[in-house]
């Protein structure tokens, strides 16, 4: 088999994950940097893919907030590199599991599924929280410094419950922390 054929096939195999927030420089962002870490620490980088998005176009190519870089360096997360783009109708097909982390964003993403074909997907971020609130992560874009640490915490618990929701349904072999 020459090595087209495996990456091809590591593509077929691979697991899509996308987060999704409003302007893709403070939630997503770091759901996306928590989670590719997790994924890191268990050894699942060749089956698992990350990635992030935001439901509006207003930070495209923007890398994540500075406040909300600041908050991911001091738990040992780099997002730095990361850069804004908008979600898309074809994210709906591209990606295996799409997480929105407010109600409004999960509206968005899913009036762009008029047929409802991809609905089952797409789903609210803390839905896996062990504890939920109101099932939305606040956006601390408008807030202090608190706000982003709050929002970590959030991200992170809840990131590693999906993370082992995914490894299960996929039957990955991973070890668990």
């Amino acid at each position: 088999m020459d090595g087209s054929q495996d990456v091809r096939r590591a593509c077929l195999s691979s697991i899509r994950v996308l987060f999704v927030c409003l302007g893709n420089i403070c939630r997503s962002p770091l759901a996306e940097g928590v989670f590719r870490s997790i994924v890191e620490e268990h050894g699942q980088n060749d089956r698992i893919t990350v990635d992030s998005a935001g439901t509006s176009g207003w930070h495209i190519g923007s890398a994540p907030d500075e406040r909300m870089c600041h908050t991911a360096r001091k738990y040992g997360l780099q997002i730095d590199q990361l850069k804004g783009r908008q979600f898309e109708a074809s994210d709906l097909s591209s990606f295996d599991y799409i997480f929105a982390m407010d109600k409004s964003n999960l509206r968005d993403m899913l009036s762009l599924d008029p047929g409802h074909k991809y609905a089952s997907k797409v789903r609210l971020f803390r839905e896996f929280d062990p504890h939920p609130e109101d099932y939305q992560v606040p956006d601390p874009y408008y807030g202090g410094k608190e706000g982003f640490d709050h929002v970590y915490d959030i991200v992170e618990r809840t990131s590693r419950m999906i993370f082992h929701r995914v490894a299960a349904e996929h039957q990955l072999s991973v070890d668990v922390k």
